[in-house]
């Protein structure tokens, strides 16, 4: 009778063993993607809390505070997976209030280091302003007469008020992709986890 339980118990348990493990990997990858995105917007944060300071050149420092902020972003693989934008939007007034125009973009492209889009090629379109053109870290589709227009803190900004918009992408990657067990499926995380934060 002891032999019987224990056969039992042993297919009960082969029965059950697929499920658990699918719940457990299910457990594993959601708790990625959550520290994931924990980082994520972390750096994004840290990133307008540090260009917001004072007076820092984003034309001569940009890519030093991009690196500092990417290098604090371990266990996740920034220097393969890991963009940041960062824009200055500024109010101007018109006829009928204020609008918001972008005064320059930059993305992280560091070729001194060797780190960034130029290594990476990972080029997520911001969801601020989608520029048209780089020459390397700027965006070279904004100048001094064509400044576009965009929604961020529209109407929102005095004239000649400045805030800094910093976006974190990163490319996340599940352990289980499209794994399922007959109608239960894993969702699917990402691929693209995105921050946004304005100063």
């Amino acid at each position: 009778m002891m032999k019987r339980q224990r056969g039992i118990a042993a297919v009960e348990f082969a029965l059950l063993l697929p499920f658990l493990l699918f719940l457990l990997f299910g457990v594993i990858d959601g708790a990625r993607a959550l520290q994931a995105n924990i980082i994520v917007v972390n750096l994004s944060r840290e990133g307008a809390n540090l260009v917001s300071r004072g007076n820092i050149q984003l034309e001569t420092n940009s890519q030093d505070i991009i690196y500092a902020l990417m290098a604090s972003a371990p266990p996740l693989n920034v220097n393969q997976r890991g963009m940041m934008i960062i824009t200055r939007v500024m109010g101007v007034k018109t006829s009928s209030g204020t609008r918001s125009v972008v005064l320059d973009q930059y993305r992280w492209d560091d070729p001194a280091r060797g780190l960034g889009y130029g290594t990476s090629k990972y080029a997520p379109a911001s969801r601020v302003y989608q520029c048209g053109g780089w020459t390397g870290p700027r965006c070279s589709a904004i100048n001094a007469t064509a400044r576009p227009g965009v929604n961020i803190m529209s109407g929102q900004l005095d004239d000649g008020e400045v805030i800094h918009v910093v976006e974190t992408f990163y490319k996340y990657d599940m352990l289980l992709t499209g794994f399922s067990i007959g109608a239960l499926a894993l969702p699917t995380l990402g691929p693209d986890l995105y921050s946004m934060t304005i100063f």
